[in-house]
Parts: C-alpha cells; sequence; structure tokens
C-alpha cells in the first residue's frame, strides 16, 4: 500500500483522508481484480458495507438519493483506492438513477428496490429489440461494455421496442454474460457483454425511453469523471511518497528528488492540473443539483467536464516524468493509475472534441 506522508498531504490541497478500511480493502484487492477482470468481491462487499449501491436508491425504499456534490466526492475518494471500483459505484448511480426517473409504478419500483444495496449496472446503448407479447416483452439482443454485469442484480438496458426507443429493467440472472472485456486499463469494471435470448419482460419493467434534463446528462458525466479526478489523485500519492522517499534522479548530484527544482515544479505543475480538475468537477456537480439549468447552459458546462479529464491526464504525465522509466513497471501503483485514467476519461460523457464542437456552436448561434 502506497504510504501517505502527512507532508505530501498537506501539498495535496483537497484532500479526502483515505486512511480508513474500505480504501485499505480497495487498495490492496485492486491488483487482483484486474489480474481477474472482475471486481473483488472484498471491495464490492465494502462498498455495499459503506452504503455506496445505496446512493441512488430512492430514499422510500431506504436508499440515500445524494446530491450529486456529494457523489462525486465519494467517487473521487474511491476512485484515489481503486479508479475501477468507482466507476463501478458511478455506473450503479446512473443505472438506480435511470430506473427511479423511468419507472414511476409502484409495485415494479418496490421490486426493483427491493434491496437499496443491490448493485445495478446497465447500457444506454440500444442493444436489441423487443417484440411484444401478452405476457410483456420478449427480448433479444447484446449490450457490451457492461461494467459489473457479473456481479450485479439488475440491468437497465435501452433497447427498441417495436421500433421506439425503450429501456427495460432485467435481471441479470436472467440474461448471459459473455466475458469480452479486453482492455489496457479500467480492467477490473469487468465490463462484459449482456446477452439476452428471447428472455420475457413483464410489461411493468419496460417503459419508452426517457428523455433527460441538462442536469441528468451532467451527473452521468460526473459518474465517469469522478473516477478519472481520483485515479489522477492517486497517482498523486505514489508521487508524494517517492518524493518523501530516498529516491533521487538518476545521473545527477542529488541526494533526494525534492533537491531538484524541475522535479519540484512538476510537482506543482501536476498538483495544480490535479486540483483544478477537482474543483471543476465539484462546480458542475453543484450546477447539476440545481434544477432550473437551461440546455444552453450544456455545452459549456460538458466543456469543463471534459477539460477536467485533460486536466488529469496531462497531470499523470507530468508524474510519470519524475518516476522516470520504474513508473511503468507493472508493480508500480502509477502505472494502473495512469492506464486507468487514460481509458476511463475517454468516455464518451468527456468527449473534448465533442466538447469543444458543441460549445462552439452555441458560441456561433448567439452572435
Amino acid at each position: 500500500m502506497v504510504r501517505r506522508d502527512s507532508r505530501w498531504l498537506y501539498l495535496n490541497m483537497i484532500d479526502y483522508t483515505l486512511e480508513h478500511t474500505t480504501s485499505d480493502i480497495l487498495t490492496s484487492q485492486a491488483e487482483k481484480a484486474e489480474a481477474a477482470d472482475r471486481p473483488a468481491p472484498e471491495s464490492l462487499e465494502a462498498l455495499r458495507r459503506d452504503g455506496i449501491f445505496a446512493l441512488r436508491t430512492p430514499r422510500e425504499y431506504g436508499g440515500t438519493w445524494a446530491d450529486v456534490e456529494s457523489m462525486a466526492r465519494r467517487f473521487t475518494e474511491l476512485g484515489r483506492a481503486c479508479p475501477s471500483m468507482a466507476w463501478i459505484a458511478g455506473t450503479c448511480v446512473t443505472a438506480k438513477d435511470m430506473a427511479a426517473r423511468s419507472f414511476p409504478d409502484a409495485a415494479a419500483r418496490e421490486a426493483i428496490f427491493a434491496d437499496p444495496d443491490a448493485l445495478f449496472c446497465g447500457s444506454g446503448v440500444p442493444g436489441g429489440p423487443g417484440r411484444r407479447v401478452s405476457e410483456g416483452v420478449r427480448v433479444s439482443g447484446r449490450w457490451p461494455n457492461v461494467s459489473g454485469c457479473e456481479d450485479a442484480a439488475w440491468a437497465g438496458l435501452a433497447l427498441t421496442v417495436e421500433g421506439t426507443p425503450a429501456f427495460a429493467v432485467i435481471p441479470v440472472s436472467d440474461l448471459t454474460v459473455e466475458r469480452t472485456w479486453n482492455m489496457a486499463g479500467m480492467r477490473a469494471t469487468g465490463s462484459h457483454s449482456l446477452i439476452a435470448e428471447d428472455v420475457l419482460v413483464p410489461t411493468a419493467f419496460v417503459t419508452p425511453a426517457p428523455a433527460f434534463a441538462v442536469t441528468d446528462v451532467l451527473l452521468y458525466a460526473i459518474t465517469a469523471l469522478g473516477a478519472v479526478v481520483g485515479a489522477a489523485k492517486g497517482a498523486l500519492d505514489a508521487t508524494g511518497a517517492m518524493f518523501a522517499s530516498d529516491r533521487k534522479p538518476f545521473m545527477t548530484a542529488y541526494s533526494r528528488m525534492g533537491e531538484s527544482s524541475g522535479a519540484r515544479q512538476w510537482l506543482a505543475e501536476a498538483t495544480h492540473l490535479v486540483n483544478r480538475a477537482e474543483r471543476t468537477m465539484l462546480a458542475v456537480a453543484r450546477a447539476a443539483d440545481t434544477a432550473d439549468l437551461s440546455p444552453a447552459e450544456k455545452p459549456r458546462l460538458q466543456m469543463d467536464l471534459a477539460d477536467a479529464g485533460h486536466d488529469c491526464r496531462a497531470a499523470v504525465e507530468r508524474m510519470l516524468d519524475v518516476h522516470g522509466a520504474s513508473g511503468f513497471n507493472m508493480s508500480n501503483v502509477l502505472q494502473r493509475h495512469w492506464r486507468d485514467l487514460s481509458v476511463a476519461s475517454r468516455h464518451p460523457h468527456l468527449n473534448p472534441y465533442l466538447a469543444v464542437e458543441s460549445f462552439g456552436a452555441t458560441l456561433v448561434e448567439r452572435l
């Protein structure tokens, strides 16, 4: 486990302490989970025990229905220990939020949220058609990249029913998991494929695809960005521990890393970039908690989120510079955070060139 020197925690100005059991569990299980391409059972249980999977369970069913800023802080804390587990927490929030907003029927909600701490997974990409029958809807399809699907209880899946966009909540036990996740980073999310083969879904669990407000879109983006910012902060922990050690720049007369003004500058720049990304994320989270956001504000806020992801990537590059080639040693936690961050920050919610495109079009329309 990376030692978190107190001097380093002082330098890293926006800090949520990780010295507690859950973070220790996530850190200790991260390597094993990555090798298995699946979350570790110990990590899942720790998140369940801490109420992470109930963050977006409606309060009337035993959940907390937490505000967006609070969830962003939790995702960041988790991602600092294990980015993949922060991602699992985020996709659970997204799936539960969509289910809660899509199914007003009390009977359906009681069944879906019977266990407030159940793990949900899902996909917003229509993966197949549904065919109406007297008992409900027969669904066949394939949904790739469904994070946590091997361990989830429910899957919220986009589909089409007789040509109309729809959303269904289906027990994962009624589906087949195909282990297709083979990525350089975020491997422990276990984002494999779900397969439905003529699965009967009761009518009460299928609804027309919901319309998403600006605040919904921002929440879903922050569930991704929280893991990215957390990964960058975890990388800072590793870098701070290296500066606090007796490591020195090779092929120099320095006796410690901190004696090098260049290394100190790279450390300062990396810390500044991560802190700026976190401040940006939290500012957007506070905006997402505001009910009266207009569609005109969406491009600007999406641009902010994309910039935060870019800041995290730039920061980790500086950290790798000061580590040198040893930062890529498979035993060095820094390389895992780098790989996880590199993959997670490329999620469509954080796409930088589309954010620029949208924001630029909005600016021109206002002229």
